[in-house]
Formats: structure tokens, sequence, C-alpha cells
């Protein structure tokens, strides 16, 4: 651009000196419409900037990592001058990482139309993508002067995490709700308030399971299998809290949620009907969620990445135990990114469960083997980052 504008000056200077040395009306009308030029140029770009609008179009608030998704950028001109060439600056970044990506894409704008560029983005991890138009540049036809507009157009699509197969251990001895309403279809318990299923007697069968008025009928002993519950007081508390400010900020948080999806979508599998507790940045405040199916899980976990803010604040999980001081469960699982904090002695001191667990994300196998060697009543399983489905296989919930 700036080639062009020492040559139109040169053209200028030149129509000067034919104007001096001719004094004709043809070198006076050339040597105006070479002044005019610039001016024209100018107010009619100018009117343009003023009257051009733009807005990014996505398709869906959410995408699979590792999934490429469409995003439209739309420029509208409603002005009556054309623009032969524009350009936009766009950025792109994960808010749980400082790299921003950046491309510039150049179009042709028409007169009082739109013009719609479309473009393909995807993203490794999970979290929140967001999309900015650093601005857009229009040029005049004779690439003189270059208007900015459209800067700070922005939008945001949550990038949900990936399930891995979880081959731990449910336990099904512990202690049931107190009003169970719930109760598997697959496996028989011992809750006398549903029953499961009707079958011969065998021998070991308890004499109280026995259903004599139908046996009486049969002329065979017909025994009751109770119902199990599966609203069994279980509870996943994910610590969003972000310890790590480094290259491995944003591979320890896509780690941390797909760790906290893969065990719910286990306990799921297993129909034990559980709650996800995480810090909303913002409602300023922890949610709870009741996972009954993949439908809410999945929805849960979207309205968890879009509640992150940009500075990535969090509360201390202390003020959720603050505030919920008698904590009763079956199963408590914490998953955390910080290997050693006080909450995970609070937890082994104070949370009254039958089982309790502390998943730590690690960034590597070396940093796991020390992973809070001085919890004897929590079990602690670290997780290395990327490796999910080997760290967590022997876990009990």
């Amino acid at each position: 651009m700036l080639m062009a504008k020492i040559l139109f000056l040169m053209l200028i200077v030149v129509c000067i000196f034919f104007y001096i040395l001719y004094m004709w009306n043809f070198s006076l009308v050339l040597l105006v419409i070479f002044i005019a030029l610039p001016v024209v140029m100018f107010v009619t770009t100018l009117i343009t900037k003023l009257s051009t609008k733009a807005e990014f179009s996505v398709s869906s608030k959410t995408t699979p990592k590792n999934t490429s998704f469409p995003v439209q950028l739309c420029v509208t001109n409603n002005s009556i001058f054309p623009v032969g060439k524009a350009e936009a600056h766009i950025e792109y970044y994960n808010i749980f990482n400082n790299q921003i990506n950046e491309f510039e894409m150049m179009f042709p704008l028409q007169a009082r139309n739109s013009q719609r560029v479309t473009f393909q983005l995807s993203s490794k991890y999970c979290g929140i993508l967001k999309i900015r138009s650093a601005y857009i540049s229009l040029y005049d036809p004779l690439r003189i002067f270059r208007f900015r507009t459209g800067r700070n157009i922005t939008a945001e699509i949550a990038v949900m995490p990936e399930i891995h197969e979880v081959s731990g251990s449910i336990s099904y001895t512990d202690r049931e709700s107190e009003e169970s309403s719930v109760f598997s279809e697959n496996t028989a318990g011992d809750d006398p308030s549903e029953v499961f299923d009707l079958r011969d007697y065998v021998i070991g069968d308890k004499l109280n399971r026995i259903h004599w008025k139908l046996s009486s009928k049969k002329d065979d002993l017909i025994v009751k299998d109770y119902s199990m519950p599966v609203d069994v007081p279980c509870m996943l508390f994910i610590n969003l809290k972000c310890y790590e400010d480094s290259e491995y900020t944003l591979p320890v948080f896509d780690t941390l949620v797909e760790t906290l999806i893969s065990i719910s979508q286990f306990l799921i599998e297993n129909e034990r009907i559980h709650t996800i507790v995480y810090y909303n940045a913002s409602k300023r405040d922890f949610c709870e969620a009741d996972i009954t199916s993949p439908e809410v899980l999945a929805e849960t976990v979207r309205n968890m990445i879009l509640s992150v803010n940009d500075n990535l604040y969090c509360e201390p999980p202390e003020k959720y135990f603050q505030v919920n001081p008698n904590i009763s469960l079956s199963s408590f699982t914490f998953i955390t990114s910080a290997p050693d904090t006080p909450v995970l002695h609070y937890i082994e001191e104070n949370i009254d469960a039958d089982i309790r667990n502390a998943v730590i994300i690690v960034k590597s196998p070396e940093a796991a083997d020390g992973v809070c060697t001085g919890l004897s009543e929590l079990n602690t399983i670290p997780v290395v980052i990327g490796r999910i489905s080997s760290s967590v296989r022997d876990i009990e919930l």
C-alpha cells in the first residue's frame, strides 16, 4: 500500500509539471482529477467503513474435540460503494492456554450486500474456544487508503471432552439412601421395599424371603429377590482451580474433565445414580447436578465448561465443605490437579464415606510416584496426562 501511495504522489507531481509546461485545458483537468481522486477515495471508503457491520455465526455452541467445525464470518456492506478488497484478521484460542493462533482472509464486498466467508477450526483439547476478529481492513480501489472496522467481534464454542473406558468396580454393600426410589433393573439387592424377581427356592436361601402365599398355590417354594437401590449417596467432586500456569495447563485441564466424565459414565453404565459438584464461575457458587443418564451428564459437562471465565477463577473446595459440613456418602471421589493441598487431609479426616478417592492429575509417570503417600485413609489415584483408562482401571466406587 505504501508503494501505491508513492506512485500516486509521483503521478500528481508529473501532472503539476505537465500543467506548468503546457497551458492547455486538458492539463488542468488532468491535474484536478488526480488531486480530487484521493479525496473521493478517502470519503467513499470512510462512508463504507461506517456502513459496514460484521458478526460470527456458528451452527452449534458445542463440538467434540479433534473434530473440525465451520465458523462463518458475515460482513454486511450497507453503503452504495463496493469494496474490491477486504481483509479480515482472525484470532482464536482456548481460554486455558495463552497461545493465540491467527490467520487472515481476503474477500470482496459488494454494495448493499452481505459477504459470508466460512472457515474450519478444530481443537485438540476440550475447553472454551474463543474466536475473535481483531479487525477487518477495507481498501479503496486504488489501494491508497485502508480503514479498519469490525474490531473485537467474538464468538465462542464449548469443545466437549472424550469418554475413556474405565474398568473399576462398584461397591454394592454400602449405605443406602433413606428414601430410595430408584432400583436396578439388572441386579438384585437387599431392599425389601421393592421386589426384583420371583424364582424357585434353592438351598441356602433365607426363609424370610419365601413367598408363602404364592408357594401354597404352586405347591413349590417361591423366593423373592429384593431390589438393588441405585440412588445411593455417591458424589464426584471436581476441583476446577488451575494450579498449573505453563504449557501443561491445557493438557491438565483436558485430562481433569475427561477423567470426571469417564468415571461418571462408568457409574451410569453400572446403574449408579450420583452427584457431580463443581464451581460455577458464572453463578459464583458451587453447583450440584444429579446424574441419571448420559444426556444429563453431557448437559452438565457442557454447563460446567461454559461456566469457566477467562481469568480461570475458582473458589477453593474448602468453601463448599464449610457450607456442607455433614456430608454422609456411600462413595466420594475428589478430582483435582493439585498433588498436595490441605483439602486432601480435610477429606481424609472429615468426609463420612465408605469409599474415599482422590484422583490427582499429574504431568508425567515420574510425578505420579510420590503422590500423597501420607494419606492412609484416602485412596489416592494419580492420573497421567492422556492415560486415563490405564490410570483408573482399579478404582472402586
